[in-house]
């Protein structure tokens, strides 16, 4: 037996800063929370905005010795990259 997939539609309003809230009921079926990273991917042929949820990735790191702001800065950076390519 084939899965019926739920489609939930929200009406939302863009602000002045042409920001959106994503649905409580949306976020909350996509496991997106707080801090959340999520992907914007706009279809051209579909005409659709989709988000996608990015996995989280939880590191803990032990250095046992003092850590430069360079150091964080450069860490923070490689994140970042990771995160968006």
């Amino acid at each position: 037996m084939v899965g019926l997939l739920e489609m939930v539609e929200e009406i939302v309003k863009v602000t002045r800063n042409s920001q959106v809230t994503i649905p409580a009921s949306i976020r909350s079926k996509l496991g997106i929370k707080e801090g959340d990273f999520v992907r914007v991917v706009y279809d051209e042929g579909e005409g659709f905005i989709r988000i996608v949820p990015l996995k989280r990735r939880r590191t803990t790191i032990k250095v046992g010795r003092r850590i430069s702001v360079e150091e964080i800065e450069e860490a923070v950076e490689e994140a970042l990259n990771e995160v968006t390519s």
